[in-house]
Order: C-alpha cells, then structure tokens, then sequence
C-alpha cells in the first residue's frame, strides 16, 4: 500500500494524539538535535527487528529522518512486515527545524558529544562513520621529517582523528622553512621542529596523541621508530632516509607512502611490498641505486615552490588516512607525478623487481648497510 506523507506540523499533531515518531537517522546525526518526543532508532536497527521496538503493529508510526529518503524506505519496509498506519515526514529534521518547532539533543557524556561534533563530516561519509572514525583513533602513524611534507600531512592526520601521531625530525626552526613548513611560526625560530609542531598539532586536535621525537633516523634506531605504527609517512628530504625507511618498512612489514619534491615538481607513491611480497614494488624496485648528486640537488640547493609540498604532502595524508580505513584504492604500483607549473598530474605504473635486493620474494632480508655511503652522501 502507499505510504503517506506527511509535514513535520501535522506529525507534531498526531504525536499528541498518541502517533509514535521514530527518528531513523544515525545516533551521530541525532546528536545535533531530533524532534522533540520522538524515539532515536537507526534504521538498520529498526530494520532488523522491528517487532523488538514497534511490537503493536496497530500502532500509528510516524518515521522521521534528515530530508525525507530514508524515512520512506524504512515506511515501506515495515509496511512488508504487516504494519498498517504508518507515515513518512516530508523534508525531515530539515524542514522540522526550518518550521521552528521544537528538538532535543541527547544527553552526551563530554567526550562523546566533541566525538561526534568534531568529526561530524566523517561520520556522515558510508565508507567512514562511527566504526571507522574509532578504527582511525585506534591507529598509529609515524611521520619522518616534520617539514615541508611533514606539516600538511600532519597537520590533516591530527584533524582527521589518527589517534597516536609520532613524529620524528633532529632540525629547528629557521625562517626559511617558513615559506612552505606550515606547521613552524615566526615566534618558534630557533626551536626543535618536533616541539614546534607538537604545539601547533595540540592546539588544532587535543584528542590526538603527539610524540615527539627529536631524532634523525638511522639503522640504530629506525626499528624502534616503526614500533607499533601502522603506516609510516615519508616527509624525508634525503636519500639515505629514504632508503632505509624503505628496507626497514619491507622487513616490518610496514606500508611506506613516499613523497618528494623539488623545484616545480612532486611525487607520491605507496610501497607495500613488506606486507605483498611480488605483487607489489618497494622504493628499491624505482629507483634500484640513488641518482648521482648532479641530477638530484636538494631543496636548499635548487628551490622549491612553496605550495608545492602542501599539494604532495595532502597527496601522502590522503593515502595513509585511505590505508589506515582500508578504504578505495591506494597508489600501490603506481607513481603520480606533479608538475605545479603545467598543473598537470600523470601516472606510472610500477612493478615489482623480482630480483630487488630487499623485496623479491623469498630473498632474506640483507640487513641495514651503510646509507650515506650507498647514496654518495
């Protein structure tokens, strides 16, 4: 049969009349007020026993959700199961508020009511919600470098919801990092950039943990920084680093998402051949031995544009807030390149090096070597 609809005036009638409304909405979305008198039952829960909240089926029901939609397909849902009065609120919550008449906001402990206000917009997504917003305050990242890859990527982890960020960097603060670390401030010159950067992550999210560790990686304590994490970001503006993040990050087992940038350019890429032996390519499968210093000038030496490490450092959070959900498809086996001036994006495909010296399968691992020496440094 038809299912009626009905405006949120005329619900508000048959509520005192004795109707049951029923807001179908998530708890999360109810958070931020629901219709005064009626009962907060998401509607999948309502679906899967609706005997068990509605056992009188010759009750008047009135369904309630944020425009409409859903509060329609759960109408003609329980209309399946046997119920006979039931009707759907036209316009929603929407239009409930926009007529002026009264809601309720569940009562919330503290720390539940800032969950659901700060990460409101995640919640709303499918592919995150409640369940994944939980999975991202459970994880742990760990950052290299805490500049000018380091400080977007943090910056947006700390605000998605990762629960433990460690960061790690040995530098300070000098004024020309501010043109694109924007993580540091004038008034924190001179001042470690872990401890910078703690400060500025701090006040952005307090939910987040921050550990910051004043160190540069090398082989003595790489594995103690990869302790525990989940995925490991890249901010490192060197070879050395970069290499040995990579063999380190294939024997854990670790996924590794690699950012660089230089002058114009940028590129972003997600090597996981520690937890996919063969199938796909570690750093080591690029770029089997470093270029020579000539055709590889650091930042210092040939510039960079300032916004530049902003687009590949939000590239590399992208990805890791992706790997961290188990969400969509990360950049695995493929390599996209930017190029700021042409405001172009193009990719490459990467494949597995089946005689990488780190990642081939069924090779053991060669043990750490000497990285300023492998890479000329």
């Amino acid at each position: 049969m038809p299912i009626s609809e009905i405006t949120p005036a005329q619900a508000r009638q048959r509520q005192a009349h004795g109707a049951v409304l029923i807001d179908v909405r998530e708890a999360h979305e109810r958070a931020s007020g629901q219709a005064e008198g009626s009962l907060g039952i998401a509607k999948a829960e309502l679906e899967a026993d609706p005997g068990l909240h509605l056992p009188e089926r010759a009750t008047e029901i009135l369904l309630i959700c944020q425009s409409g939609a859903r509060s329609m397909q759960s109408a003609a849902f329980l209309s399946e199961a046997g119920y006979r009065n039931l009707s759907s609120v036209a316009g929603g919550t929407t239009r409930w508020i926009s007529e002026g008449l009264p809601v309720v906001k569940p009562q919330l402990d503290a720390d539940a009511a800032d969950f659901m206000d700060r990460y409101s917009r995640h919640l709303r997504l499918p592919e995150v919600g409640v369940e994944g917003q939980r999975k991202l305050e459970a994880s742990r990242v760990l950052m290299i470098g805490a500049g000018g890859l380091g400080s977007p990527a943090a910056f947006y982890l700390a605000a998605a919801g990762v629960g433990h960020l460690r960061i790690a960097d040995d530098d300070v603060v000098d004024r020309s990092n501010l043109q694109r670390q924007i993580l540091h401030t004038e008034a924190r010159i001179g001042e470690a950039k872990v401890a910078s950067a703690r400060t500025a992550l701090s006040a952005l999210n307090p939910r987040t943990r921050l550990e910051a560790v004043a160190e540069r990686v090398v082989a003595g304590n790489v594995e103690r920084l990869l302790a525990d994490v989940d995925v490991v970001i890249d901010g490192a503006d060197n070879f050395p680093a970069r290499y040995l993040l990579n063999d380190a990050c294939v024997k854990l087992g670790k996924p590794l998402v690699y950012g660089a940038v230089q002058r114009f350019e940028g590129q972003v890429s997600v090597f996981d051949a520690g937890r996919h032996r063969g199938q796909a390519p570690c750093y080591r499968c690029l770029f089997p031995e470093p270029p020579a210093a000539e055709f590889a000038p650091n930042c210092a030496e040939a510039g960079v544009l300032g916004v530049l490490p902003g687009v590949i450092g939000l590239l590399q959070a992208t990805e890791a807030i992706k790997l961290l959900l188990g969400i969509g498809e990360p950049l695995r086996g493929r390599l996209l390149h930017f190029d700021a001036l042409a405001m172009r994006f193009r990719e490459m495909r990467l494949r597995p090096d089946p005689e990488c010296a780190v990642c081939a399968p069924g090779k053991p691992f060669p043990g750490y070597i000497d990285y300023q020496k492998f890479c000329g440094a």
